[in-house]
């Protein structure tokens, strides 16, 4: 009975292990991974991959292997015959260290209720276990609860340009702390004031001026300069906020940038002295000017930049002349830091500046401030609404390589990832939304590291979720290892998961080898093949004066062989996308053998590099072209001898030859062939090891070529004679129009080169004959 039990305990976990890794040898794809040549141990095969395991069976290995064996995919070391109960392939684990759950205190029991404590965030503190490359995801929720306690600090610009502002927060005290009642019991809030750093430039230190800066006396005269006054700290005494407000009086300064960040650093920083709580905190920022930042300091001599400590003596900024202003950036970190969130009331002259700093600044909400800021509650108030309808979760830095991804489920319950993973909008009180957190952990980088921590929280919130993070790269036989094991060549190596790691001065798989009685030259000498191949062919290490050879890093079922590692049964040429030519596992298309690498055909008529070539051989299409001619369309072969050689096809019939696409083609040569009528014939044809086994699909449509269309030719012929008579006309045209303005110009020049003389012409004859009378005689 109790085998029976075992050996179902056993065929049950090894279901398991199937299951997870998705049935033996789907994870073969990633074998290379683990079979790195450099992995001695079993930490660094755990480090090569998630998929990666080791085999600590001691007799796992024989002499001459190499010790990288060991490091396979769980599936590939089973089928090895390494034994269940010595795999280490550990998983990574998420395991909740605090877990309290989201709390709800309903409005009515909110008076009855004197624990405080206040949960949205669940969980609180977190422990992952992670294997390298394999991501731990855990689930954050967070519920913005009803009646949670706000802190709200009023920070005011002092200037002389907001004294009209000033009547409207005396009143908001007590009009703030009735309009909170709707949404918490637990309400506090208090003041600050600044000006400006009291040097020049930025304010007038003629002695007068510092007296009284606006130069009047009624109805009473301005307050001296100032950079930063606490004036109330955080309370629920609405009044006491009213009366306070009251009794300030308006300063002044030279510029018109004003020294708000000054301000703002301290009342973040001076936590004891505001009185911020762990709990919402809103600070209002009320000006109507720009701000000095850092760098604007020099103008007054100040280069000491801002340490960003708190610096109140007596309620008052005493750094504000030896330090420089804060930089933006800084202050966003500090908000970030105090969980603040910081709502500008600011008039709409410099709005542009405030809402440039949205980008900047963690949780942040910008309002346009009417002339006397008579709408400020409302901006508060609707801030207020804007800014905690929305959460966005943020993290401390990571340790380096540590990757980490969010998908939210907000009340569209619509996954989100990426950048909008982070974030959900238009949450209302009550409403639950849930982030799913995943990181993943990168390569050990040493052999044992403590774990980091990282701190995930939404913005502007004090509550966080505390993630500690521990990387697994040591195995659990780890610490079963036997120092001077005598498995390990007579003790001269510690066992450690099944391997020898050898003690200084011996070498080899089981430390067989003293390495001081083998020479540096000589060892290596054995292992090369001739003077110019390196050590092992380059596929394999010298161990003890012989090769051992390695497998392929990118198919280690394709292992080296050969005394030199020379040889291997994969760099045959490949054909059609397999090895040789062949099909599955056949080497050399299953006509001959690979040797180092060339493939020796058995039959003399087979040639080429993966024996695929038979040039006397007819093809598989041509030898079965009569059969399947007589067969499908009775051509060719008389029936009774069609009847007698053909018999041993079995033919499908299909309509055209696009149908055979549908057909699977594995094992399957895909023919074509011409008839005695000059048609194409299509057909897929299967052979098997035995003639019984072919099939063939034939689709009936042949391919005929048609007759010739008489009109398209005649067509084609008679336009060709008019376009030929056409050309011809048109060229004799040409022909005759270049000779014409040849002679044309010949006769141009001639009749510019004529030249006219004035002489006698020798053939001329005049008209006129003069007779002389012979009688006639000159008196």
């Amino acid at each position: 009975m109790v085998d029976s039990f075992k050996m179902n305990l056993l065929f049950a976990a090894v279901l398991l292990l199937c299951c997870r890794y998705n049935t033996i040898g789907t994870q073969d794809h990633s074998d290379h991974e683990c079979q790195s040549q450099g992995v001695r141990n079993c930490g660094e095969c755990l480090a090569a991959g998630p998929h990666c395991a080791w085999c600590a069976e001691e007799n796992f290995l024989e002499v001459g292997q190499h010790m990288w064996e060991r490091c396979d995919t769980a599936s590939a070391l089973l089928r090895r015959g390494c034994p269940l109960d010595r795999l280490e392939d550990p998983r990574g684990a998420t395991v909740l260290l605090k877990n309290l759950k989201i709390t709800f205190h309903p409005k009515e029991q909110r008076h009855q209720q004197r624990h405080r404590q206040v949960t949205q965030l669940q969980p609180q503190s977190v422990l992952l276990h992670l294997r390298p490359g394999e991501p731990q995801s855990f689930e954050v929720k967070f519920k913005r609860v009803e009646d949670y306690p706000i802190d709200l600090y009023y920070l005011m610009d002092m200037s002389f340009t907001m004294e009209d502002d000033l009547p409207s927060v005396m009143k908001l005290g007590a009009d703030l702390v009735e309009e909170m009642k709707n949404t918490t019991s637990d309400f506090r809030m208090g003041f600050g004031a600044f000006v400006d750093k009291t040097v020049m430039p930025y304010i007038s230190t003629a002695e007068d001026k510092l007296r009284n800066p606006c130069k009047r006396t009624e109805p009473w005269p301005c307050a001296p300069p100032f950079t930063y006054h606490h004036v109330l700290s955080l309370t629920a005494n609405g009044s006491l906020f009213t009366e306070l407000v009251g009794e300030q009086r308006i300063s002044g300064n030279l510029d018109l940038p004003e020294g708000g960040l000054d301000a703002l650093m301290q009342a973040a920083v001076c936590e004891e002295q505001i009185g911020w709580r762990n709990v919402t905190r809103l600070l209002v920022f009320s000006t109507d000017g720009g701000f000095h930042f850092a760098g604007d300091g020099k103008l007054g001599g100040i280069v000491l930049p801002n340490d960003g400590k708190c610096h109140l003596h007596e309620n008052v900024y005493t750094q504000a002349n030896f330090q420089d202003y804060p930089s933006v950036t800084h202050i966003a970190e500090i908000l970030r830091q105090k969980n603040i969130q910081i709502i500008f009331a600011v008039t709409k002259e410099v709005s542009h500046l405030y809402e440039g700093l949205r980008s900047i600044f963690p949780k942040c909400a910008v309002g346009t401030l009417s002339n006397n800021s008579h709408n400020i509650l409302q901006i508060i108030v609707d801030a207020y609404n804007a800014l905690t309808s929305e959460v966005v979760m943020e993290h401390s830095k990571l340790p380096a390589g540590y990757h980490i991804s969010y998908t939210s489920h907000c009340k569209d319950h619509r996954p989100m990832h990426g950048e909008q993973g982070r974030r959900c909008s238009n949450i209302s009180i009550g409403d639950e939304v849930s982030f799913n957190v995943s990181i993943t952990a990168p390569l050990c980088v040493t052999a044992s590291q403590r774990p980091s921590r990282v701190i995930i929280k939404p913005q502007g919130y004090s509550e966080e979720v505390e993630v500690l993070l521990s990387p697994i790269c040591e195995c659990s036989c780890q610490k079963d290892a036997v120092p001077h094991s005598p498995s390990c060549s007579h003790g001269n190596g510690t066992l450690e998961c099944g391997a020898c790691r050898c003690k200084e001065g011996r070498v080899g798989t089981f430390c067989e080898c003293n390495q001081a009685e083998l020479s540096e030259v000589v060892d290596p000498y054995l292992c090369h093949r001739d003077n110019v191949s390196g050590v092992c062919s380059g596929h394999g290490e010298c161990v003890c004066g012989k090769c051992v050879c390695h497998k392929s890093s990118k198919k280690p079922n394709h292992a080296y062989y050969g005394q030199f590692c020379e040889c291997s049964d994969f760099s045959c040429d490949h054909y059609q996308g397999l090895q040789c030519g062949g099909n599955g596992r056949q080497v050399c298309a299953g006509r001959g053998d690979c040797h180092c690498g060339t493939c020796v055909c058995h039959d003399d008529r087979f040639q080429g590099p993966t024996c695929e070539l038979c040039p006397s051989c007819p093809s598989v299409c041509s030898l079965h072209r009569e059969c399947i001619l007589c067969r499908a369309f009775s051509l060719g072969l008389n029936h009774l001898e069609c009847e007698m050689r053909c018999a041993h096809l079995n033919l499908t019939l299909l309509g055209q030859a696009n149908d055979l696409a549908t057909v699977s083609p594995s094992s399957g040569h895909r023919c074509m062939e011409v008839d005695s009528e000059g048609c194409r014939v299509h057909f897929l044809l299967r052979t098997g090891q035995k003639e019984e086994s072919i099939h063939v699909h034939v689709a009936l449509e042949r391919e005929c070529p048609s007759g010739p269309d008489v009109i398209l030719i005649t067509a084609v012929l008679s336009a060709s004679v008019v376009v030929l008579g056409v050309a011809l006309l048109l060229l004799w045209k040409l022909l005759t129009n270049i000779h014409d303005r040849r002679e044309f110009a010949r006769f141009q020049r001639e009749l510019e080169q004529r030249h006219w003389t004035r002489v006698d012409n020798p053939i001329y004859k005049s008209a006129i004959t003069t007779v002389v009378n012979p009688k006639y005689k000159e008196q």
